[in-house]
């Protein structure tokens, strides 16, 4: 199910900005999905084309700075973030890199009934205008390798695989 992004918590509107948001249910108690979330170097286990580290502090806090590799082999780009908000539910970064710009949040909110991974991002495209029509191109791509990323995360949590 995609939700409104407009909704998640913390983000900002700026000039440009595009907005992708997901949700994915998961059987499992909420503190063990969002711990296995915030697992930063177990992402590269269920995120598509993604190898994550945390590149300053221990990934905890705000202030602490991620690192991310997205692509296949030596063809993609460096993804860097700032964590700028962190609770028991919601992890929202500020991505600063070259190529993305805006902010990003993952969690399992609290709600009634089954819990939920919720992931989405709010940025700028790179390349201006043309970065803005080519969203229409990527953003169906990145919804479909975000959501099967997502699936195979809830699969893992159910499985008691992670958290580890």
């Amino acid at each position: 199910m995609t939700t409104n992004a407009s909704a998640a918590p913390y983000v900002q509107d700026f000039p440009g900005r595009v907005d992708i948001a997901l949700e994915v249910p998961v059987a499992a108690d909420r503190a063990s999905a969002f711990a296995a979330i915030t697992q930063w170097a177990e992402q590269g286990r269920w995120m598509l084309g993604s190898r994550i580290w945390v590149s300053r502090g221990d990934g905890t806090q705000v202030g602490d700075e991620l690192s991310c590799w997205t692509g296949v082999g030596r063809l993609g780009f460096l993804d860097t973030m700032t964590i700028s908000t962190i609770s028991h539910e919601w992890v929202v970064v500020e991505h600063t890199g070259a190529v993305v710009q805006g902010i990003g949040w993952m969690g399992v909110p609290e709600s009634e009934g089954t819990p939920a991974f919720v992931w989405g991002e709010a940025v700028r495209p790179p390349l201006g205008r043309l970065g803005r029509v080519g969203w229409v191109v990527v953003a169906p791509l990145l919804e479909l390798g975000v959501r099967y990323s997502l699936r195979k995360l809830a699969k893992l949590v159910e499985a008691g695989v992670l958290p580890r």
